[in-house]
């Protein structure tokens, strides 16, 4: 199913393409069904699926672990095989990409006028990249998709992108490619260290158990920690993002924000951090210094903004940084905040670049400073940005909250001063949300400007996003159901590494 899955988005993006010679309008309803089958396609196998099976332990390495696993031989001589896993994460991550992705063509709806067929055909291709991305256990696989999904997101920026749009993505390309080709370096090497008597493999299981150690392991460890981080964005290999943001369609940061930059938070979780146990705890204090600095950087970058969606992209700077110390404090607690974050960030990131994308399509400005008194011109608009800027300051009863306080309630844990620290961007985001509302939709309207309040369509896409968050802060205990037998599957490995880290982290403590 999982393969079929990936090919099904793969062949609609043809399809989309080819069908805007029928109709400028075909397009976008080829993604709307590819993606609703995609969706029913998944839902359908899980039914199969006895309920015992979603409560055991997943222990990686292990193919009996998942919920799904597939595995057919491709490159043999090399060790290469189509091997696919899903397990909770994997599944949780992966209703987000489709969900997503209906969001994205609804944002687009009118928008786009040049080459729509090719637009939507990026839009899954895109998808379908993600969509490997969270199934793929050949780690030669893995970094084909991982791939995959640049090169139609690098198309969505340069070509229906805005003013500086070949800029924002020949700098997103950049970042990304290099980092990419430092990860597939290091696969390499990590291939050829557990390399046996019957040749080298890809695989997930088989190189669980191969890592280098010492320096060569560190260094291995390093080309997938930088290419993930890269991706997430951490501090200081965000500065892709602003401009990625900005310059790109409603779309492209719908997708950008709400499941792009979740790959690296995965990758990190899946692979990097179980490959390398010890290297990932001798270098832990380093990854949450750059959370620490990341999630206080990027709340002041985000209030310094006078643009609407740059605002929107500091601030997941920010709220990305609670998803690298929530990884690395490695404890139940804050891994479940970490994971939860990933979802709602996903989640309420996308709903406000689909407001800031709307606002632009509608004024033909992103500067606040020309807005302005909105909610009385526009009042369903002002309620549904009041919902997920508050959401997005981590408001109680609202899934970003529960996020940042498990992370936080592990991280103390770990280190009360990095807790402490971290803090800091409960408070920040709340002065740089209010802030962006105040700008935007308070104070007087301009009495000359005549702008339409959102429709029945994206009414619609606002209001079921608004139900996940509530879900997630109100009732989030189905999420942990979900993933908890992943963690405890992966926490054992480095629970004896991890140790440790309390005392490394008091050593560097002020």
């Amino acid at each position: 199913m999982m393969l079929q899955l990936i090919l099904l988005l793969l062949v609609a993006g043809v399809v989309a393409w080819q069908a805007e010679r029928f109709s400028s309008t075909l397009p976008r309803w080829v993604t709307v069904v590819a993606v609703l089958l995609a969706l029913l396609m998944l839902i359908a196998n899980l039914g199969g699926i006895p309920a015992e099976r979603f409560t055991l332990v997943s222990y990686p390495g292990e193919p009996q672990g998942w919920l799904m696993y597939s595995q057919h031989a491709w490159i043999p001589r090399f060790g290469i095989s189509l091997e696919f896993g899903m397990d909770g994460l994997s599944l949780l991550l992966l209703l987000l990409t489709l969900g997503l992705g209906l969001v994205a063509v609804v944002s687009s709806w009118d928008e786009i006028e040049f080459k729509p067929g090719l637009f939507q055909a990026n839009l899954l291709w895109t998808l379908a990249g993600v969509a490997g991305v969270f199934l793929a256990l050949d780690l030669f696989l893995f970094f084909l998709f991982w791939e995959v999904m640049l090169i139609p997101m690098y198309l969505l920026i340069a070509i229906w992108g805005h003013e500086k749009r070949a800029y924002a993505a020949m700098k997103f390309f950049i970042f990304t490619q290099v980092s990419g080709l430092l990860m597939l370096l290091s696969i390499v090497v990590l291939a050829f260290q557990g390399a046996g008597e019957d040749g080298i493999s890809f695989s997930y299981s088989d190189l669980l158990a191969s890592a280098p150690t010492g320096r060569a392991g560190m260094l291995t460890m390093l080309g997938f920690f930088i290419a993930f981080t890269v991706k997430l964005p951490g501090f200081p290999f965000h500065t892709w993002l602003p401009d990625a943001h900005t310059q790109a369609p409603t779309a492209g940061s719908v997708l950008l924000a709400g499941i792009l930059l979740k790959t690296g938070a995965y990758g990190l979780l899946r692979f990097c951090i179980p490959l390398f146990p010890e290297a990932s705890m001798q270098f832990a204090p380093v990854a949450m210094g750059l959370g620490v600095l990341g999630i206080v950087y990027g709340a002041i970058l985000a209030f310094a903004q006078s643009d609407f969606k740059r605002l929107v992209a500091y601030s997941s700077v920010s709220h990305m940084g609670f998803v690298l110390l929530g990884l690395y404090a490695w404890n139940s607690l804050a891994l479940q905040g970490a994971i939860m974050q990933m979802v709602a960030h996903g989640v309420s990131t996308a709903a406000l670049f689909m407001m800031a994308g709307a606002l632009q399509h509608r004024l033909h400005t992103r500067d606040m400073f020309r807005m302005g008194g909105l909610w009385q011109q526009a009042p369903r608009m002002g309620a549904c940005a009041m919902f997920f800027a508050v959401a997005s300051l981590g408001l109680p009863g609202m899934g970003n909250f529960v996020a940042e306080f498990l992370v936080l309630a592990g991280l103390f844990a770990v280190s009360p001063w990095m807790t402490a620290a971290a803090a800091l961007g409960l408070i920040t985001a709340a002065v740089y949300s209010l802030w962006m509302m105040q700008q935007a939709f308070q104070g007087r309207p301009d009495n000359n400007r005549e702008m339409a309040d959102f429709g029945v369509r994206e009414m619609s896409a606002m209001l079921v996003m608004m139900a996940v968050l509530l879900g997630l802060g109100l009732y989030p205990q189905p999420l942990f159901d979900l993933t908890q037998p992943v963690l405890e599957g992966l926490l054992p490995r480095m629970s004896e590494p991890m140790s440790a880290l309390p005392r490394l982290l008091s050593e560097v403590s002020p």
